[in-house]
């Protein structure tokens, strides 16, 4: 099943938490966050935004792939998977990207369960990597979906990424504190 919630909608972040705890389930190890894209084009940005914030979160006890000074690409996919499953194999992975969609779409953040395809908006083949997929619909999807990127609000990537780390980090707090708990 797959989850949506517009940037604006002032419950985005608990949406996107109680998302991925009914995807996930019960974890025992702390969660992978692979946040992939580039500082190169604003709309790409969401996933080292993301990463960069969750890395500011003292509270977030998971393991961060992919931030502002140390970007995770599209490119770099198709190694990450099998590297993320050796170094973390009990770990949960949560991927990260910006997307593009319908024109309704734009602004939405959405949960799915499965792995993420990233770079399909720019029509690159790649590896999918993941457990579960969080989508920033950043751009309406068009042959020139990749310029798009470039016009794309910072406002919006920046909420999505404040409503995506709070989220993971509420996640990791709560399996966290369950963890101390036993």
């Amino acid at each position: 099943m797959d989850y949506a919630f517009h940037f604006n909608n002032t419950m985005a972040e608990t949406g996107v938490y109680m998302a991925l705890k009914t995807i996930l389930g019960e974890t025992e190890a702390p969660p992978v966050v692979l946040c992939i894209g580039s500082d190169l084009a604003v709309g790409d940005s969401l996933g080292p935004v993301t990463g960069t914030m969750l890395s500011k979160r003292r509270e977030f006890g998971g393991f961060i792939y992919g931030t502002l000074s140390r970007p995770v690409t599209a490119k770099e996919v198709k190694y990450l998977d099998a590297f993320l499953r050796k170094t973390h194999p009990m770990s949960k992975i949560v991927a990260v990207d910006a997307a593009v969609g319908e024109d309704a779409d734009v602004g939405l953040v959405k949960v799915v369960d499965g792995p993420l395809r990233p770079g399909s908006g720019a029509n690159k083949r790649l590896g999918r990597v993941g457990d579960v997929s969080v989508l920033g619909i950043v751009a309406r999807r068009s042959a020139f979906s990749y310029q798009l990127l470039n016009l794309t609000r910072l406002n919006m990537v920046y909420a999505m990424a404040e409503a995506i780390s709070g989220a993971v980090s509420m996640l990791a707090l709560k399996e966290g504190a369950k963890r101390i708990c036993s």
